[in-house]
């Protein structure tokens, strides 16, 4: 059952503030830690298109003085964030369970920790598998032209990519959740594909960094197949419940 104390609307605000800071303690402590590994940690994340680049640049440029310490900043608080992300979901799970009833728990539960390990498979596969095919098309359409690779266009362009498929691999989780609470089911994911997959390839354009079609299709592809697993979800989750 829902918790037994009802509290006020204050007492919510100081419960979010508390929460909040919490989380905010946490990103600035790793902010603090990243910082320290500013230097391998963007030497990590150049790994992806070390391959592609030529002689004429092994490396990258800058064109302005305080672009470096800048783009070092922000793989500090990149990384910064992602390692604060177990415990930002966890002062999340803090601030809404005392509301929820016990099932609506059994259902919560799951999908923030499903929400974690999904989000990090998402940025691992940008990271690994779609930036560096990225990454090797657009380099090979510019073969004609001398490369002139900017370190923050790259971080950018990287970012966007990455943590854009971690936001798509969410799908499964939140299909899992609605499910679960028996808002969709697999017929009604099954009856509206049609939509959904011109809805995908919108999505894909508006998330897309770059206009080529490449790039979009390393949104589309993978939200097409979490979309195909996630009727499945629904299914499972339908028999459970029957």
């Amino acid at each position: 059952m829902a918790a037994s104390k009802e509290m006020t609307f204050l007492e919510h605000l100081g419960e979010l503030r508390r929460r909040l800071t919490y989380s905010l303690i946490a990103v600035a402590v790793f902010f603090l830690v990243s910082w320290c590994f500013a230097r391998p940690l963007f030497r990590f994340l150049e790994l992806p298109i070390r391959p592609y680049l030529s002689a004429e640049q092994p490396t990258f440029v800058f064109t302005e003085l305080a672009t470096p310490f800048v783009t070092y900043l922000k793989v500090a608080l990149l990384f910064g964030v992602l390692f604060a992300s177990p415990v930002i979901l966890w002062q999340v799970w803090r601030f809404i369970s005392p509301g929820l009833y016990a099932t609506e728990r059994l259902a919560a539960l799951p999908f923030l920790f499903g929400t974690t390990v999904f989000f990090a498979l998402g940025c691992a596969f940008g990271y690994a598998v779609a930036f560096p095919r990225v990454c090797e098309f657009l380099l090979s359409v510019g073969a004609d032209f001398r490369p002139m690779l900017t370190v923050d266009k790259y971080l950018s362009l990287m970012s966007k990519i990455v943590l854009g498929l971690g936001l798509v691999f969410e799908i499964p989780v939140l299909t899992y959740f609605l499910a679960r609470l028996g808002i969709v089911t697999s017929g009604f994911l099954v009856h509206w594909w049609r939509f959904v997959v011109v809805g995908i390839f919108l999505t894909a354009a508006v998330l897309t960094p770059t206009p080529d079609i490449a790039t979009q299709l390393v949104f589309a592809v993978p939200m097409l197949i979490l979309y195909a697993l996630s009727i499945g979800i629904a299914w499972f989750c339908q028999k459970r419940s029957s």
